[in-house]
């Protein structure tokens, strides 16, 4: 089986489009493509409220708006029947497959393909979108898992994880992502996914904003003309991004997973590069990550059209940091804890964690923000997407929803308290408070809740 790689590598080496036959004037830099998405940009700005029939209503328009360069099929539906649709674009000899929200609960790349569809309309007769219609043929999926989308669920409605699928294909999604594959033989996958806030990157931590990895084949991790491709791609991705995200790429784990689709469809022969996206420090993390995908899965696309993509460094993929999980969404450092289950006050870091949770709240889909106490004491060694100080303060749990930053109040007798406890596992509803100028009196810096 690795021969037979090997030699579909080979050819498909061979058939890359070469520099020479665009040009060096076509193609488009990162930072041209990212002024292009601040003014362009038609993606949501919150991705995880995307539904389905939102998807479908954008692909609908996507074609509507330029039939001679879409076409959409639907290639399959899910458990409980959403299409799933493939959509095409270009007409080169080199096909591309890129498929995103595999787990429903993952969907920054699903936004940014819809500003790469725009992107294509609106400059479909610039010399760099030309060469690469003309040099490649684009197939996307963007959505694979529209019930788990549904929920916010990384699995199908079978309760079935669709990226460990690959052999046994008991789902109906994975089935038809199987199909496609067969029937396209594409050159190149990507396999587009979201990781989670805790992971990190490099010594000290720094949040792992996009991870890439050049997907393995066999349980050596056998090098191979394909995978020489992939790393390649990824390294023309981290050059890219690394002027919006410096420090803050790493490098996912290549063990091989012989269920997984980025595995399979490699030792299949189309090499895979898979791209996670992670946490970002802001209030507001999802405009900054879906332009990063944008700008990442374009230069890719640029790279391989142009040629360009021969000559990058694998080596510049090779040496990104390997993902950690080190990072925290916020660490309150050097507060002296009143934890509520009686025993004295100490001194400690708090390491909160979050996840996001999509509900419905009276008939609307809200995104919702669950905060969890992960981890307590000397965190000196972990990062976080924002840190408090709380040297000289006082760090207490929730005793009403009803206070409030600036009000002034009594300290809490630890012995005798009885409150929900600042503890690992329990919800991260603290107060903060600092000694108010009344003598005795504290008052409240930040509430967290």
């Amino acid at each position: 089986m690795r021969r037979a790689v090997s030699t579909f590598c080979v050819i498909l080496f061979a058939s890359l489009p070469s520099a020479a036959q665009r040009g060096p004037s076509a193609t488009v830099s990162p930072q041209d493509l990212a002024r292009i998405w601040d003014a362009e940009h038609v993606s949501p700005p919150s991705p995880p409220l995307l539904t389905h029939a939102e998807v479908v209503k954008r692909l609908d328009t996507v074609v509507a708006g330029a039939p001679d360069l879409f076409r959409m099929e639907r290639v399959g539906e899910s458990v409980e029947g959403r299409a799933i649709n493939l959509v095409q674009a270009g007409t080169g000899g080199f096909r591309v497959l890129l498929w995103s929200q595999m787990h429903g609960d993952e969907p920054t790349a699903t936004a940014a393909l819809f500003d790469l569809f725009e992107y294509l309309r609106r400059h479909r007769q610039d010399p760099a979108v030309r060469g690469m219609l003309s040099a490649l043929t684009l197939y996307f999926v963007p959505m694979l898992n529209p019930d788990g989308a549904e929920r916010f669920q990384r699995r199908n409605a079978q309760g079935i994880d669709i990226n460990r699928d690959a052999l046994r294909l008991q789902t109906p999604e994975g089935r038809a992502l199987k199909s496609v594959r067969d029937r396209l033989s594409p050159r190149i996958g990507f396999n587009l996914h979201n990781q989670g806030w805790r992971t990190s990157v490099g010594s000290p931590p720094q949040p792992a904003s996009i991870s890439l990895l050049s997907v393995a084949f066999d349980e050596a991790r056998s090098n191979s003309e394909g995978r020489t491709l992939t790393r390649k791609v990824c390294a023309v991705i981290r050059d890219a991004l690394e002027p919006f995200a410096s420090g803050q790429i790493g490098r996912y784990d290549d063990e091989f997973e012989m269920r997984a689709f980025g595995d399979s469809l490699t030792l299949w022969g189309t090499p895979v590069v898979l791209i996670e996206t992670g946490p970002w420090p802001s209030a507001d993390p999802d405009p900054a990550l879906v332009r990063l995908n944008f700008v990442a899965i374009l230069s890719a696309l640029d790279a391989l059209a142009t040629g360009a993509v021969n000559h990058a460094r694998p080596d510049r993929y090779e040496s990104l940091p390997v993902n950690g999980s080190g990072e925290l969404f916020v660490v309150v450092k050097n507060g002296t804890v009143i934890n509520g289950a009686g025993v004295p006050p100490y001194i400690a870091d708090i390491g909160i964690v979050a996840t996001r949770r999509v509900r419905e709240v009276n008939g609307r889909r809200e995104l919702q923000l669950v905060t969890t106490i992960d981890d307590m004491g000397d965190l000196r060694t972990l990062g976080a997407l924002r840190t408090i100080d709380a040297a000289g303060m006082t760090v207490v749990p929730l005793l009403s929803e009803t206070v409030e930053a600036g009000q002034i109040v009594d300290l809490p007798e630890w012995k005798t308290m009885q409150a929900a406890t600042v503890a690992v596992g329990q919800p991260a509803r603290l107060v903060l408070l600092k000694p108010a100028a009344e003598p005795g009196k504290y008052q409240i810096e930040l509430v967290l809740k």
